[in-house]
C-alpha cells in the first residue's frame, strides 16, 4: 500500500508525522519504505543524518537508476521490529533549482516512474507500506504523489486559513482522483481538544467533509525537538506516539 502525506501549506508537521508513522508501522513488524518527494524543500536528509545514499530520488525520477539504489536501511537505528528503508531527495541548491524548473512533460514521465513503484517496491522488493512525504499545495510533484497513492493523509492545523485552503484542495484534487483520504488535525491547543470542546471537532469535520484519522495536541517537547525527534522510537508511551499507533492500526485495517 502507498500512503501519501500531503498538506495545503507548509509548517503543519507533515514530515514529522510521516517519519513517526513509518516507525510505528515498522514496529508492528512491517517492512516500510519512506520517500522524500518534497523536492522544493527536502528535509528527510536532515532527520536521517546517518543515511548515505548512493543515488537520490531525483536520480530515480530522471531514470538514472533503479529505486533500490536510492534506498538506505535505517532499521537498526530506529525500529525494534520489522524494517525501515529511507529514500532521500537531493538537498543541494542546484538540485532544487533543477527540479523547480522541470516542465509538464518531465512531470508526466515522473508520474509514470512513481506509478511503477507499486510493482518494484510492493511486489518485487516486498515492502508492506510505502510512505510518500510530499510538497504542500498543488505542485506537480505533490499531485503526482497523490495520484500514485492508495491512501492520502492530509495534515492540517487548527487555523482557519489552513482549514479553508485544505477544503478547496479537497474539492479540486482529491475528489477529482477519488482517493481514499483522511485528515490528521495536528498541533491542536489543549483547550481546543475534542474532549474539552466536542462542538469544535464537529465543525471541523463538517467543514472538511473527510474522516478525522487523528487529532494530535500541541506538545512542548515536540516543539523543543525542532522536528528531529523520533518519538515513536524513543518514547513509546508518549501521547503523540499513542496517537500514531492508533493511526497505524487504522491503516492496517484500511479503516479511514
Amino acid at each position: 500500500m502507498i500512503i501519501t502525506f500531503h498538506s495545503y501549506k507548509g509548517g503543519t508537521g507533515k514530515t514529522l508525522l510521516s517519519v513517526n508513522l513509518a516507525i510505528s508501522l515498522a514496529n508492528k513488524g512491517k517492512k516500510i519504505c519512506l520517500l522524500d518527494l518534497d523536492f522544493r524543500a527536502p528535509s528527510l536528509h536532515a532527520i536521517f543524518k546517518t543515511a548515505k545514499p548512493e543515488y537520490w530520488l531525483n536520480d530515480y525520477l530522471s531514470r538514472t537508476c533503479k529505486i533500490d539504489k536510492v534506498l538506505t536501511d535505517c532499521s537498526s537505528n530506529y525500529v525494534t521490529k520489522g524494517k525501515m528503508f529511507v529514500g532521500l531527495a537531493n538537498p543541494s541548491t542546484e538540485a532544487i533549482q533543477e527540479m523547480v524548473s522541470k516542465d509538464r512533460k518531465w512531470e508526466m514521465k515522473a508520474l509514470g516512474r512513481l506509478l511503477s513503484l507499486k510493482e518494484s517496491l510492493l511486489k518485487e522488493l516486498h515492502f508492506d507500506y510505502v510512505i510518500l512525504d510530499t510538497s504542500p499545495g498543488l505542485q506537480y510533484n505533490s499531485i503526482n504523489a497523490v495520484v500514485s497513492a492508495d491512501i492520502v493523509l492530509v495534515v492540517t492545523i487548527f487555523d482557519k486559513s489552513d482549514v479553508e485552503g485544505t477544503q478547496r484542495m479537497i474539492s479540486e484534487l482529491y475528489e477529482l482522483f477519488k482517493k481514499k483520504t483522511g485528515v490528521i488535525l495536528n498541533k491542536v491547543p489543549i483547550e481546543s481538544l475534542p474532549s474539552k470542546n466536542p462542538k469544535r471537532k464537529q465543525i471541523d469535520l463538517e467543514t472538511l467533509q473527510l474522516p478525522m484519522v487523528g487529532v494530535i495536541p500541541c506538545s512542548c517537547d515536540i516543539l523543543d525537538a525542532k522536528g528531529e525527534c523520533f518519538l515513536a522510537a524513543e518514547k513509546p508511551n508518549h501521547p503523540f506516539t499513542k496517537t500514531l499507533q492508533k493511526i497505524a492500526t487504522k491503516i492496517e485495517h484500511y479503516q479511514l
